[in-house]
């Protein structure tokens, strides 16, 4: 890697024919290397000039060609069958390669954003990075290289594209060998023979066979012997003395070879989808035995691929389960002509591979607007095995030369990876590949916010497909919109204008990339709704779908009911998508039913927040105010926010309340739904129905059973003699206690009080609880109330010793499960790079907000009630002492002055703070 190239801006792009590497410099040799296309069964050689004709022969005599088995001192036995003039070697163009300068490498998904509209075209791209960029691979730690060992599977190259159907083949039929079984290493660590001769049953599934199992040195030993064995050359003196050694074009016109035209069996090993959850990652954790800070700089770079899932404006950083292979990255080991198939990603996500050390890898990509063509050539050209498997793209074992594809108006281009280099893969982008040689690789997945769009498309694929999904792809997309909405109002309100809020705020708008996701998948339920029979009942409560996490799919195509489920009374945990509502059952009309997660009503309402509505963003505002109940899950507590206008690639939409029947109001929560008969609040108590929470009491915590309205239910007597200062709280006690340090004054106003708590304007308290940077320690919090005129108060949470890191809500509990929702997040995040000490989910679970801003403290209590002499505050006052207070109030007020008589016991506490 030159250092001219390394200082480009991000957005010079490199093309093939300007470009060499150490793997590529060689490639005029191609020019000699036949080329071939047309079908699987034909092939066409092109004419060659008398010079090159004899160079071609040349080359050819120095290698073996004999049929003669070789034995590879123990490591088992290959037929080296190269011969050059046989080259099949696919024409293309390149794909596009990026070289960041260390600036634009610092923001990972930024500069993924930058160099997307230049290279989503492609499929696929190289993105190298600058030359100080070289992490230290962990792999190659003596007990990992020579000790820790990884399982393989068996790649019959041969076969990858020009083999029968099963169904063709005679029951009891072997596959035919030529001696003994190849590429197994010896009879006491691989396969017997026996093996290699499988019965039909073990032969049932191709691509699938085990191999041997090898630690990272012996695989290195059999893949460098394999290679060499393969092309070996007659006059071995002869290639030394010219330091011969096959180029890539060599080896990829060899392999095509092998792919289109087979003469012999071929097969390798390849160590693929290895957990590194198990065998452990390439890229340094905080949990590495190095704590320099060179390596700190690694085990926090957002292209460390452990960390690179969840980075702010991923919306998989919103999925708290650890999906190997999604969000926690794959290892793959290769050797010479191991592959990876034609396929795309799960859920059609972004992918980005990182090659740690060893020979090239070969990339192959198609962008993903010719997806579908590409689809189509395949069973045309394969149409028997398609028939067989109408979904073989799935199974990842089926090539199709890039040269038929290409004839066929495919476009296909091509990149070639070296140790220390990504490849990206766009989403739907077909991709494929070989190696070149031993080498080992790590990949996982990312989600921008421009992915939700391509991941709606897959999760109704799979639909069509009766395929089971991965993630949540309408959680991720509503769990997204909560934050994006916070992260606006964060901005518009708050003036908390950093990167990140800025970044969802640019995903907003009439055009924003999340607000055009949140509205096709809106219409889409709509039109769903519209075609169900009128007879089927629409309940937005009952019992929540995905309470504790679990979420539900169709029982006909496992399509995700996140949104919404059909279901019956003679079969409570059966469900159907709305498309599959008439075969859940054959029960009476009465007996069936649809869960709704949200009405129609609140979605627009959503939508014109979005879109940038003053009016519909603070009537959104308003509904959010109601406390997450303690049923909610990780994912579903991300809170709301505010809107405007912009694009950007990071995240998507979702929403938070139902209007019920019969004069219910409702607050939903994600994954929760309780509701009580209406008053006046939007929040209540109760009956939770599909992850909607109808609540119809207050904009804070449901009423509690209790003597006081604002006593915890949990508090018991031990806790109310803690002392003012908090001396001795736990922060795993039930209720965490909070050190006021400010009582503030009393506001005369709807949600400056409710049926539990008063809330002073300028009240401000300190807790000690785990801290959303290092979830491990114990930092102190400062919870504070601040007039926000319209909208009332503003609860805020902020950090002691970070003060910029700051959360803001319009209830003390949303703001708090701001606090947890980060914790939780960061907590899966250090969980996953193995840091010790971390808290549990469940005793983030008990936070409870009002006790974390002290208004569960009686002496809290009483101090803020002497505050109000004249029970101006009603509700709370009303709802304490059981009649109406507003009567009386206007009856005695000419009794008392703001500064009375009970002002003396405000005086005297705070003298005591």
């Amino acid at each position: 890697m030159a250092d001219g190239p390394m200082e480009q801006s991000n957005m010079d792009v490199v093309e093939a024919p300007l470009m060499e590497d150490q793997h590529s410099k060689d490639a005029k040799m191609s020019d000699n290397a036949s080329e071939c296309s047309g079908s699987p069964r034909s092939r066409t050689v092109k004419n060659f000039s008398p010079l090159k004709m004899a160079e071609l022969e040349k080359i050819k005599s120095m290698f073996s060609h004999s049929l003669k088995m070789q034995d590879l001192k123990g490591l088992g036995i290959v037929s080296a069958r190269w011969d050059p003039s046989e080259a099949c070697r696919p024409v293309l163009d390149e794909a596009p390669v990026f070289y960041p300068t260390v600036k634009e490498f610092e923001d990972t998904l930024g500069y993924i954003a930058k160099i997307r509209s230049k290279a989503e075209s492609y499929g696929i791209c190289r993105i190298v990075p600058p030359a100080s960029w070289k992490p230290p691979c962990l792999l190659k730690q003596k007990d990992i290289w020579e000790g820790a060992k990884f399982s393989t599977r068996i790649m019959q190259v041969d076969l990858l594209q020009n083999r029968e159907p099963m169904r063709k083949k005679t029951r009891g039929r072997k596959r035919k060998r030529k001696g003994n079984c190849r590429m197994t290493k010896n009879k006491q660590s691989a396969t017997s023979n026996s093996d290699c001769y499988a019965t039909p049953a073990s032969e049932e599934k191709f691509g699938f066979q085990t191999g041997a199992d090898f630690t990272l040195a012996e695989f290195q030993k059999f893949a460098l012997g394999f290679k060499q064995s393969y092309f070996e050359v007659k006059d071995s003196a002869a290639a030394k003395s010219i330091g011969w050694e096959p180029t890539v074009d060599d080896i990829e016109g060899e392999y095509w070879r092998i792919i289109e035209q087979p003469t012999d069996e071929v097969e390798v090993y390849y160590g693929a989808d290895l957990e590194t959850g198990t065998f452990g990652s390439g890229f340094p954790k905080s949990t590495s035995t190095s704590t320099d800070g060179d390596s700190d700089k690694y085990v926090k770079s957002g292209w460390n691929l452990n960390n690179f899932p969840r980075l702010p404006g991923s919306v998989l950083s919103f999925e708290e389960s650890h999906i190997s292979g999604v969000l926690v990255p794959w290892l793959y080991v290769g050797m010479c002509f191991s592959s990876f198939c034609w396929h795309v990603e799960d859920h059609h996500l972004y992918s980005l591979n990182y090659l740690h050390f060893g020979d090239a890898k070969v990339w192959y990509g198609v962008p993903g607007s010719h997806a579908t063509k590409l689809e189509r050539v395949m069973r045309k050209h394969l149409p028997d095995l398609f028939e067989e498997q109408p979904h073989l793209l799935n199974e990842l074992v089926t090539q199709l030369s890039p040269s038929i594809l290409k004839a066929e108006g495919v476009p296909v281009y091509r990149a070639v990876q070296c140790s220390g280099e990504f490849v990206l893969t766009f989403p739907r982008a077909y991709h494929a590949g070989f190696n070149c040689g031993f080498n080992c690789a790590e990949a996982v997945n990312v989600a921008p916010v421009d992915w939700l769009e391509h991941g709606q498309n897959a999760v109704e694929l799979y639909s069509k497909q009766c395929r089971k999904t991965s993630i949540s792809h309408d959680k991720l997309l509503f769990i997204s919109a909560r934050r994006a909405v916070r992260a606006l109002w964060e901005v518009l309100v708050l003036g908390k204008e950093t990167l990140e809020n800025l970044r969802w705020k640019a995903a907003c708008g009439k055009e924003g990339v999340l607000t055009q996701a949140v509205k096709m998948r809106i219409e889409m339920e709509e039109e769903r709704i519209d075609r169900l029979p009128s007879w089927l009942k629409l309940q937005p409560t009952g019992s929540g779908l995905n309470d504790s996490g679990i979420e539900r799919e169709c029982f006909k195509c496992f399509y995700d009911l996140h949104l919404s489920a059909v279901t019956c009374r003679c079969s409570p945990d059966r469900f159907a998508c709305l498309k599959h509502a008439k075969l859940s059952c054959s029960c009476e009309e009465d007996d069936r039913f649809v869960l709704l997660k949200y009405d129609v009503k609140t979605l627009n309402l959503l939508v014109e927040a979005l879109e940038g509505g003053q009016e519909a963003l603070k009537e959104w505002i308003s509904r959010e105010s109601v406390s997450p109940k303690k049923e909610e899950t990780f994912s579903s507590e991300v809170v709301l926010s505010k809107f405007q206008q912009g694009r950007s690639p990071d995240t998507v939409i979702s929403y938070e309340s139902l209007l019920g029947k019969d004069g219910e109001e409702t607050k939903i929560d994600l994954n929760t739904i309780e509701s009580t008969k209406g008053e006046n609040g939007l929040l209540g108590g109760g009956c939770k129905v599909f992850g909607v929470d109808l609540s119809l009491q207050d904009q804070h915590t449901p009423e509690q059973k209790s003597n006081g309205p604002l006593t915890s239910a949990n508090e018991d007597s031990s806790e109310e003699k803690s002392s003012l200062t908090g001396t001795n709280c736990s922060v795993k006690r039930s209720i965490p206690c909070a050190e006021p340090i400010d009582f503030g004054s009393i506001m005369i106003g709807k949600r400056w009080s409710s049926k539990q708590t008063i809330f002073p304007n300028g009240y401000k308290s300190r807790i000690n609880f785990f801290s959303v940077l290092s979830p491990n320690k114990i930092c102190s919090y400062i919870s504070e109330v601040a007039d926000a005129g319209l909208l009332g108060p503003i609860f805020k949470v902020t950090l002691e010793e970070s003060p910029a890191v700051t959360f803001a809500d319009v209830s003390a509990e949303k703001c708090w499960d701001s606090v947890v929702q980060q914790l939780k997040q960061e907590v899966a995040r250090q969980s996953s790079l193995g840091v010790q000490g971390l808290p549990t989910f469940d005793e983030l679970q008990t936070v409870n907000g009002l006790d974390m801003f002290g208004f569960s403290s009686p002496q809290v209590i009483q101090m803020i009630e002497a505050m109000d002499p004249n029970r101006q505050c009603t509700d709370y006052w009303n709802q304490k002492l059981g009649r109406n207070f507003s009567q009386v109030c206007s009856v005695d007020a000419s009794k008392h002055e703001l500064g009375g008589p009970n002002m003396e016991i405000v005086g005297a506490a705070k003298q005591s703070i």
